[in-house]
């Protein structure tokens, strides 16, 4: 059994607000709470690509904000997905498909786990920006697909060429996902574990090609060490060297 891992990019409309400037204001009234305009998802080691916009559904029209149609379609994916992977997901895709759900009267989806990459990298290394676009760049796997608000704003008014280029930048941006994961797999502390869904050993790709070498000391038992060929992570073995049953785990520090 594969575990259902879940690559998820959020586009979300912004406010509309009064003020009485331009800088550092306190908001008078709302006149529109922010939405999602559309998502991009993909199962990883699937081509394909699952994009959906507000224009998809039924009853659209320029300058809707209604988007709980699509919303129901987002619930259904992270409700099938074990995990779910995204680019500052944990405080702000996550979040913002929970408020989502919440405004339009769902119950939360099945339970979870996250993989935030921009909080993985914070985590192990130190680069001058974390964004994806930045990181994406040093490691040359690509990078963003470059916007103004013009964009946003044309998507607003029901600017078709506006909308069919959200969703490019949307599909972009799930592609230099997907690969910043890849690429920063092995350093990734406190992966869910895969070998709980696959017959592997490695616990970050679940893979069975892995190499031992050495070992891993706690302060009370010793385990075999070892290093995953496919992904290139450091895993431990299940049992402890004096046959004491012990949980596969990810090598810490």
């Amino acid at each position: 059994m594969e575990p259902k891992i879940l690559l998820l990019d959020l586009e979300t409309f912004p406010n509309i607000s009064y003020t009485w400037g331009k800088y550092d204001q306190n908001v008078i009234r709302f006149v529109q709470q922010s939405c999602i305009a559309s998502f991009s998802a993909k199962w990883l080691n699937n081509k394909n690509i699952i994009v959906k916009a507000l224009p998809d559904y039924s009853g659209y029209t320029p300058g809707s904000y209604d988007d709980k149609a699509l919303v129901i379609d987002l619930w259904n994916l992270l409700d099938e997905a074990d995990i779910v992977i995204a680019h500052n997901g944990n405080s702000f895709d996550v979040k913002v498909c929970n408020a989502r759900f919440m405004f339009h009267g769902l119950n939360p989806p099945s339970p979870f786990k996250t993989v935030d990459t921009k909080k993985v990298v914070k985590e192990v290394a130190r680069f001058n920006s974390n964004k994806l676009d930045d990181l994406s760049q040093i490691f040359e796997l690509g990078e963003k697909i470059q916007t103004t608000f013009d964009l946003w704003e044309g998507c607003i008014n029901g600017d078709k060429k506006a909308w069919n280029d959200m969703i490019s930048y949307n599909k972009h941006d799930i592609l230099l996902l997907e690969k910043l994961y890849l690429k920063v797999l092995p350093w990734i502390k406190n992966h869910p574990n895969l070998t709980l869904w696959t017959e592997g050993l490695c616990p970050k790709c679940g893979s069975a090609d892995v190499q031992y070498r050495g070992y891993q000391f706690t302060l009370t038992r010793k385990y075999r060490r070892f290093q995953c060929n496919s992904c290139g992570g450091w895993g431990r073995s299940v049992k402890c060297e004096k046959g004491e049953n012990a949980q596969a785990t990810n090598v810490a520090d």
